[in-house]
């Protein structure tokens, strides 16, 4: 028994070395410090020594002991010079003058128990104002802003707790492979570009292109337990039509929706992506399987954008910083799969290609770290076929690892085909092919009115994976019977 519970006299030393261990660390006073200028989007303070990524509480009050008049401004440490700090606002600046209170939120503090080890108080002071927010249970069927407040009138948010936003990262040794298909509901995408639980792809696309409906599309038929919608520097207004247009009544209740419009500060548009990852995360640690759509990524990557140069980092590529490219794989390598045996969060992540240009910075750096890419064809768009999926251009990096030989030899074939229409399309159209000159082109022309029913569907009917594989394998029966599968 002596060994299992320490004496008094043991447990009396441990409580003395800890209160010593408490008494040497110093501890900051929470006065806080003045606000001395405005630029921009930028907040630049003095007297305030706290980490970057520290909440702060931004006040009108001239006198720090007097009461704070009206409601904070909420602002976060994004970097520091000398003794100045530069702060990044969540709310609106309006009211806030030279001299204002800038202080931290909340102060941290050890607190010492008895009998505990002088270990047990080595958690740094750089720990005070770690942003914590809801997470749990009672955010599923509920619409929120990028802080955790809902924005549904359907009452505070019960069954949550608050966790600290940032998290380790996973070990990629211990990440699960993806080896399992997932139905997405969507039949281009199931046949030609199977999606396996667990991936990370991208929906590239010029705006007005229909990148919005296709993950309408995904949310109400894609196979997941739970839904986490990222509405990320879009229309505001697409909040209210997403949640009554396009999640049917049954969705509505295992979904999520973070909402940062595009009318909110850059801070708020970044923690949004944040908030809407760290919820998936939540239910993926639970073992649950989870489908996280954004929209978008590029907004993303603009908000961040703001934000580096407000602090004066220097732009890089078409006025992007170094920073806009070193954050995005910082979130998107938070999706993915969990441990064996636990729960996945597969990612669709909406890139706007701005011009239609496949090479924009951002699509070009969001690509190389996604696992797949599905490209929307604005001319596909104004032809009326809808998806607009451009076959040529999409791929999905891990299809060989989730279908049969067989799906996988159907689905090489049928991009075969397509692509050798295309190439000799306007011959096509002039009337100067000669029939006969190529077996596989003449194949395609027949095959092509086929081909193009597979790859259209009403964004209101669904189609399983099975089915979209039947339907493939019913559209290259003239090819399996002329040799060629």
């Amino acid at each position: 028994m002596s060994a299992q519970t320490p004496d008094p006299a043991s447990r009396w030393h441990a409580f003395v070395q800890a209160a010593r261990t408490l008494a040497q660390r110093p501890q900051p006073l929470d006065g806080g410090g003045r606000l001395t200028r405005m630029a921009g989007l930028v907040l630049e303070a003095r007297g305030i020594h706290v980490p970057v990524g520290s909440q702060c509480a931004i006040t009108a009050a001239s006198d720090p002991l007097a009461p704070s008049p009206g409601e904070p401004v909420l602002a976060e440490v994004v970097g520091f010079a000398g003794d100045r700090a530069f702060l990044m606002p969540a709310s609106a600046t309006t009211g806030l003058a030279p001299g204002a209170i800038v202080r931290p939120l909340p102060p941290f503090r050890p607190r010492l128990r008895w009998g505990a080890e002088a270990s047990a108080l080595a958690t740094p002071a750089d720990e005070r104002g770690v942003l914590r927010l809801p997470l749990g249970p009672g955010l599923l069927g509920r619409v929120v802003d990028a802080y955790g407040t809902p924005l549904d009138g359907a009452g505070p948010l019960d069954a949550v707790h608050a966790e600290p936003m940032e998290r380790p990262p996973i070990n990629a040794m211990q990440r699960a492979p993806i080896r399992q298909p997932l139905d997405t509901g969507v039949r281009a995408i199931n046949a030609l570009l199977t999606v396996g639980r667990g991936q990370r792809l991208g929906l590239f696309a010029g705006s007005g292109v229909g990148k919005s409906v296709l993950l309408g599309m995904m949310a109400r038929f894609t196979e997941a337990e739970v839904i986490v919608v990222g509405l990320i520097g879009e229309r505001g207004r697409e909040v209210k039509e997403f949640i009554e247009d396009i999640l049917a009544a049954r969705d509505r209740q295992r979904a999520v929706v973070v909402a940062a419009p595009a009318d909110a500060p850059p801070l708020v548009r970044l923690q949004g992506a944040h908030y809407a990852t760290a919820i998936a995360e939540h239910f993926r640690d639970q073992g649950r399987h989870v489908l996280l759509l954004m929209d978008s990524l590029t907004r993303y990557a603009m908000a961040q954008r703001e934000i580096a140069l407000a602090v004066g980092e220097p732009p890089a590529t078409k006025g992007y910083p170094p920073s806009a490219f070193a954050r995005l794989p910082q979130l998107v390598e938070r999706s993915g799969n969990g441990p064996e045996g636990g729960g996945s969060i597969t990612a669709f992540y909406t890139v706007l290609s701005e011009g239609d240009d496949q090479q924009d910075p951002i699509a070009d750096a969001a690509r190389a770290i996604l696992d797949g890419h599905i490209v929307l064809s604005r001319a596909l768009a104004e032809a009326g076929q809808y998806p607009a999926i451009d076959i040529e251009a999409s791929a999905s990096r891990v299809m060989h690892n989730v279908v049969t030989p067989e799906h996988w030899a159907l689905a090489r074939r049928f991009r075969q085909l397509w692509s050798r229409y295309q190439k000799s399309r306007d011959l096509i159209q002039l009337g100067a092919y000669v029939p006969g000159s190529d077996p596989d082109t003449d194949l395609a022309i027949q095959l092509h009115p086929s081909m193009v029913e597979l790859l259209q569907q009403d964004m209101r009917e669904g189609a399983t994976l099975e089915a979209s594989v039947q339907r493939l394998q019913q559209v290259l029966a003239a090819t399996a019977r002329g040799g060629r599968a």
